[in-house]
Formats: structure tokens, sequence, C-alpha cells
């Protein structure tokens, strides 16, 4: 069972991204409403793909991507964006940042579950 933690503020975006990704079996999903709740989650939790938004309170997605990129712990742990920022210079820093994708809201649930089986195998 592959977990993965999907960091998103809007309980409807969340909740679309868990359904979309838990239709497939296999998959155990953590739901986290911001970035300062993703990383009290990371030391209990062993997760295996990590999927962020970049707009959200407290700590935002690119602090968060900042922060696992940094630590030796959890360096190695896939991370997607998605986010609404659909700008060039978002998807760059993004990308620059350490996350291995970026998709824009709204975004094409099989091309996500087809990044998310490139991943998890």
């Amino acid at each position: 069972m592959k977990k993965i933690l999907i960091t998103e503020d809007s309980p409807t975006m969340r909740s679309l991204l868990a359904s979309t990704i838990g239709s497939v079996d296999g998959y155990e999903i953590v739901e986290a409403s911001s970035g300062f709740e993703a990383l009290r989650l990371l030391p209990r939790e062993k997760v295996d793909l990590i999927i962020t938004d970049i707009n959200m309170p407290d700590i935002n997605g690119l602090e968060l991507i900042s922060y696992v990129r940094n630590n030796p712990n959890y360096q190695h742990i896939p991370l997607f964006i998605v986010s609404t920022e659909s700008s060039e210079k978002d998807l760059e820093k993004g990308l620059a940042l350490g996350a291995n994708e970026y998709l824009v809201k709204p975004f094409d649930p099989t091309r996500l579950l087809e990044l998310v089986g490139k991943y998890l195998g």
C-alpha cells in the first residue's frame, strides 16, 4: 500500500484529489489542510508521494517543497504541485524548487493517475 499526502486548503479540491487517487487500489490517502499541517504529519506518516497546492495559509506549497527538498529524511519523496497558478514563471519556480510534476487546476484526472502510477510503480 502506497501512502500519498495531499496538502490542499480547499476541502472540495482536497476531496476531489483524494477520490480520484483513491479510486485506484493500492493507494492510501493522508490529507493536510495546510503546509503547516503537512509538516506536522511528515514525521508520523511514511509517505511515498506528496501532492501540494501553492496558495495556502501559513506555510505555502513552495515553502513546503523547499523544506522537503532540504530535509534528508524526505528529499527522495516525489512531489507534485496541483495549482491554479498557470504562468510559465510559476511552473518554472515550482520545478526549480524541486517539484517533480506541475499540474494546473482544473487538472485532468487521467493525467494525475498516470503520473502517480509513473512515480509509484
